[in-house]
């Protein structure tokens, strides 16, 4: 019989205050009891409508019965079929927005804790099983990825398990794009990462760091070097700026600065001589989970007060709503329906101050947000040493200015419904094709070009 419990078993986790000076994993996650009776809640739907959620398609009623029978290797394989990053995704996949918001048990009462289970079964196998994963029989063909974060080795293990020679370019001296440089420790371990990269190694997936593709190759010369296709996912780090009067005073970071900062470059740990701001007050500019980061880790730097200022209400903030509550208990302070105006410093170029006015709320948008309308008038200032900007991220236009027949739009590759771009035999996507978005849905990208490649070549 499911265990009928309305509510989602509750994940053990630091205590704010403790936690708010720290970069330790915020959540310890599911003892074998606690994941035995979450994964109880689960009715084994026959139509399974959580698996249309999923962009990566987990078989997400299969491996939970695995985990109510007792046999977490095939709850991990299970998973892995469709899933190259498991431990990840666990952590940091957007679930209540996608495979849990449609979720049977979600209708009256809470979803079941997918994600949690997701990373319980990939926390499990790396601490009692081997990660080792077989290598396929090599088919003959060879495939370039540009850039190793998530759509990038998403798609270099899919094909990689079909048997392709895959070469991963990436531009940074390590591997993982978003998941080492941008999101903190405190929510993504990197030592969690590091192993599913190394699995993937293990598997075949050759991986060069240090190779800015644009400047050290070219994507003709990748051609000429006996490659067959070329997927782009290198995403979006382009940081984006209000352009408002005082942008380039001293203590004005973009989020991705900031938390590549601390995160790939270790500025938080006290014997690494990472330059870094450590702020007193600090005022963090947007509302999704990059700004939820930064203000999170500002934090743990040692910053007294740190304000989250953003434009519209609550209910429009992008961010998900577990990293607001976070936030929230840690004492981050929400200054919301204000947007900057101008940021103030004094006579050697130091940020003394943000300006902001108040807002309120009009018509929807484009997005269906209700667009912010400023109120005449309301300009005060908020005393602060650091402004951090996280209102979005472009893709970096290296790629798009140095090959021919590329075709971008507002700095974003164009693809077809197959991933394929405007050139012969050159596939795209993840956040260089959409703009910044989720982890999951750059993976789910990488999946689908992995599919689009193999069936390009072999047709030819």
């Amino acid at each position: 019989m499911p265990n009928m419990k309305p509510d989602k078993t509750p994940m053990p986790a630091q205590d704010p205050i403790v936690r708010s000076g720290n970069f330790e994993e915020v959540e310890y996650g599911y003892t074998h009891e606690m994941a035995l009776e979450e994964a109880q809640r689960c009715l084994q739907c026959k139509h399974a409508p959580c698996m249309t959620g999923c962009p990566v398609h987990v078989q997400i009623p299969n491996f939970i019965k695995c985990i109510i029978d007792g046999d977490m290797d095939l709850a991990y394989d299970t998973i892995r079929q469709t899933s190259s990053l498991p431990a990840v995704c666990g952590r940091v996949c957007p679930q209540e927005r996608q495979c849990e918001k449609i979720c049977v048990r979600g209708i009256k009462h809470e979803a079941v804790g997918i994600g949690r289970l997701e990373r319980y079964v990939a926390d499990w196998k790396m601490k009692n099983g081997s990660l080792e994963i077989k290598k396929a029989e090599p088919n003959g063909h060879k495939v370039a990825i540009l850039g190793a974060g998530p759509a990038g080795l998403t798609c270099a293990g899919d094909l990689c398990a079909k048997g392709y020679d895959v070469t991963i370019y990436e531009a940074l001296h390590t591997a993982g794009g978003v998941l080492m440089y941008g999101i903190p420790e405190f929510r993504l371990p990197k030592e969690i990462v590091q192993k599913e990269i190394d699995g993937l190694r293990e598997s075949g997936v050759k991986i060069e760091t240090n190779m800015v593709i644009g400047r050290v190759l070219s994507i003709d010369e990748l051609f000429e070097m006996g490659f067959e296709a070329v997927f782009i996912g290198t995403g979006a780090g382009l940081p984006r700026f209000m352009n408002i009067p005082g942008e380039g005073l001293s203590g004005v970071y973009s989020a991705n600065e900031f938390l590549t900062r601390i995160n790939l470059m270790k500025a938080y740990l006290h014997d690494y001589d990472t330059p870094i701001n450590r702020p007193k007050c600090v005022a963090v500019i947007g509302g999704g989970n990059v700004a939820m980061d930064a203000a999170r880790s500002a934090k743990r730097l040692g910053a007294e007060k740190v304000y989250i200022v953003y434009r519209r209400s609550e209910a429009e903030m992008p961010a998900r709503l577990e990293e607001i509550h976070h936030a929230k208990e840690e004492g981050i302070i929400f200054q919301l329906l204000h947007n900057p105006v101008a940021i103030h410093g004094d006579e050697e170029g130091h940020v003394t101050a943000i300006e902001c006015v108040k807002m309120e709320l009009g018509e929807p948008d484009e997005s269906g947000r209700r667009s912010p309308i400023a109120v005449e008038g309301s300009n005060f200032n908020l005393e602060v040493d650091t402004v951090i900007m996280a209102i979005g991220n472009s893709p970096n236009p290296l790629i798009c200015q140095t090959t021919d027949g590329l075709e971008d739009r507002r700095g974003c590759i164009v693809v077809d419904d197959h991933m394929k771009t405007s050139r012969e035999g050159v596939y795209a996507g993840g956040d260089t094709v959409t703009g910044a978005a989720t982890v999951i849905l750059a993976m789910g990208a990488g999946k689908d070009a992995a599919a689009a490649i193999d069936e390009y070549i072999n047709s030819k």
